[in-house]
């Protein structure tokens, strides 16, 4: 009796171990995304990682998003109104972006910015690049609210500047270090870098429009629709709180969207 007991003991311990090891060999758990409820709980308690506005509060900015009509690489509509907001601190960065840009005659054009968790999750089941696609095993820095994909055009002419590719051209020519463009097109690629990157901003190697703010990896991914932005935190009220010396610039300064 005393072994038939410990023999079941044993055969417990083993399917106990058994277990863990599947668990184990199960993979890498999914990342932590916050939903609505969460984000707003983690801005009351922190308000800088609240997501601005940037729409009509950049002067000499442009937005020209993509991801809310038919005109991008999914052929669909992905986001429900044409918004771009970033996190607190990549925003004022972006805001002395385009105050650089605006003093050489320059303006910026935003393509995208905040992307919910659930858009790039779609965007991975087209495309398993993660060149161009992040992956969702982890994340977007556009997820995070810390991520800005952008261009140039000419202040006096409305026009954009030359570029080695369109936006979401997924080739080699899209390189931040791609040799076989035109001389126009490498002068103008380095000009964007060099600006983006004086005020905090880091290129992706393989995209020559996307940057990622620095501080990106402090921010948690999200997942929250925009239609749940909609009343939150503006660009206005947080330039009326700077200094002067912050941003040369004034909330009644405003850009025509095309």
């Amino acid at each position: 009796m005393h072994i038939l007991r410990n023999a079941r003991l044993l055969l417990l311990i083993l399917c106990l171990a058994g277990c863990g090891a599947t668990a184990v060999r199960s993979g890498p758990q999914p990342p932590v995304v916050l939903d609505t409820g969460a984000y707003r709980s983690s801005i009351r308690t922190d308000p800088s990682r609240a997501l601005l506005d940037l729409r009509g509060q950049l002067p000499s900015a442009r937005l020209d998003i993509r991801y809310a009509t038919p005109g991008n690489f999914m052929h669909r509509v992905l986001y429900p109104r044409p918004d771009a907001w970033l996190r607190r601190p990549a925003a004022v960065a972006l805001a002395r972006v385009v105050e650089d840009l605006r003093t050489n005659g320059l303006g910026l054009i935003v393509f995208d910015a905040y992307r919910p968790y659930s858009v790039t999750r779609e965007m991975w089941d087209a495309i398993h690049d993660d060149r161009f696609v992040a992956d969702p095993a982890k994340g977007s820095r556009h997820n995070r609210g810390c991520a800005v994909d952008v261009s140039l055009y000419d202040l006096a002419s409305a026009k954009e500047l030359e570029m080695p590719t369109g936006y979401d051209d997924f080739t080699t020519r899209a390189a931040q270090n791609a040799p076989d463009v035109t001389a126009t097109a490498a002068r103008n690629r380095e000009l964007l870098r060099d600006t983006m990157h004086r005020h905090g901003f880091d290129p992706l190697a393989s995209e020559w429009w996307h940057y990622d703010f620095t501080g990106w990896k402090d921010y948690e991914l999200l997942d929250v629709p925009f239609e749940d932005l909609r009343g939150s935190v503006s660009l206005t009220g947080l330039v009326g709180r700077l200094e002067a010396a912050e941003f040369k610039y004034t909330t009644t300064s405003h850009c025509r969207h095309h």
